[in-house]
């Protein structure tokens, strides 16, 4: 490439067995409406075998968009790629595009201009998923601004995101190679904590993420340990990075919510002593330096009591609550005290040899009854909230009212 001016995007994408999904994903970035000329593609297959190489090169020597093309030993993993990349990357942005996925046409040039009108290092662009879910919560409405700490999008932390490229090399961000899952994660709550603001665009897809039919998605490989890992790195990272106190606690939800608690779902039930015995050993570190009251009153009381359980290293206790809700039984609502705070009783609720404190069945955010979706639940202070909202309105319009007769 000659030294032409920068260009806007640098797209990354880090390929090992990518066919024949490539083709369509390197067809979007050629589709982009920003144009070619604004755009370079940095392509590193990551020791392929079955004509990944031999395909990026093919594109790169007949496209418009400048294309440069790594081919290194397998690495193991997405990270590697992901750093050679940007240690090429000269664009203002960088992009990771995954090889099994691709854009939306006006992918590049809709988040490029929210994030030069925002000023932020971080845009969300909407994702939608293709034979396979895709996280939803944190797309209901396009803002140039959110809030990290009061926003759903701490439960969007892969790397398929527009990052500002100088907050990359003025924090020194890279991809940890040492961990085999959720290294994105890591790298994205980082840029999320320590970069001067992040923008959701949410007006139309830009992302679409793949399922690959043969199964190979990377996120599905690895053993329960990998896992392990990667909790306790990002436990480790919001509580070096963020002061004590509601912010932190927020953050921290994720991880617990997110990786660790999945270690202890309905499959545990059927695993091997040995295994389950592990798990604990590899969570009772984690529950000690991380877990807290506050925490867990941010967590909705089904997860809760099951992190609970692991707290106290009882897999007895969490096996009841796992089969009660495996059977979807509807919990008791049981009011307690002067505020008649609800409270969900689930399996050993009251029992005080089974040393879960009451605090673990209260309800303290909107929640659910039983099975998620069903009958909702909130906590007295915003149910009088919104009941206090709701009579000032009424209030409002009989005053209106009056007023216009």
């Amino acid at each position: 490439m000659n030294n032409m001016s920068a260009p806007d995007v640098s797209v990354i994408v880090g390929a090992y067995e990518a066919m024949p999904y490539l083709i369509r994903c390197l067809e979007s970035v050629e589709a982009q409406t920003l144009g070619a000329h604004r755009i370079e593609l940095i392509a590193v297959d990551d020791g392929s075998t079955d004509g990944t190489g031999e395909y990026l090169e093919e594109f790169a020597a007949r496209s418009v968009v400048p294309t440069r093309v790594v081919r290194q030993a397998n690495s193991g993993g997405p990270s590697g790629p992901r750093n050679v990349g940007m240690g090429m990357a000269r664009g203002r942005y960088v992009f990771f595009l995954d090889a099994d996925d691709y854009f939306a046409d006006d992918a590049l040039a809709n988040m490029v201009a929210m994030g030069d009108r925002a000023g932020t290092d971080v845009v969300l662009g909407k994702v939608e998923g293709v034979n396979r879910g895709a996280p939803k919560s944190m797309w209901r409405r396009t803002a140039d601004r959110v809030d990290v700490y009061d926003s759903q999008i701490i439960f969007t932390l892969s790397a398929q995101k527009l990052f500002r490229r100088d907050l990359i090399e003025r924090l020194g961000l890279r991809f940890d190679e040492g961990l085999r899952t959720g290294e994105d994660a890591l790298f994205t709550m980082e840029a999320y904590i320590r970069g001067s603001g992040v923008s959701v665009f949410a007006d139309r897809t830009c992302y679409y993420l793949v399922g690959r039919d043969d199964g190979k998605h990377v996120t599905k490989s690895g053993d329960y340990t990998h896992r392990f890992d990667s909790a306790r790195a990002m436990l480790a990272l919001i509580h070096d990075l963020v002061p004590a106190g509601p912010k932190r606690d927020r953050l921290l939800v994720r991880p617990f919510t997110v990786g660790l608690i999945q270690q202890f779902g309905p499959r545990i039930v059927k695993e091997s002593a040995e295994i389950r015995r592990h798990k604990l050993e590899l969570a009772a570190p984690l529950m000690a330096a991380y877990w807290s009251p506050e925490v867990a009153r941010r967590i909705k009381v089904a997860e809760r009591l099951r992190l609970e359980c692991v707290a106290l290293g009882r897999l007895d206790l969490l096996d009841d609550i796992l089969k009660y809700i495996r059977a979807g039984t509807e919990p008791e609502v049981v009011l307690r005290g002067r505020g008649r705070t609800p409270h969900l009783a689930y399996p050993h609720f009251g029992d005080r040899r089974a040393a879960i404190p009451d605090s673990a069945y209260e309800v303290t955010i909107r929640d659910w009854v039983g099975k998620p979706g069903g009958k909702s639940i909130e906590p007295p202070r915003l149910t009088r909230q919104r009941r206090s909202l709701t009579r000032r309105l009424a209030r409002g319009v009989r005053t209106w009212v009056k007023g216009t007769r």
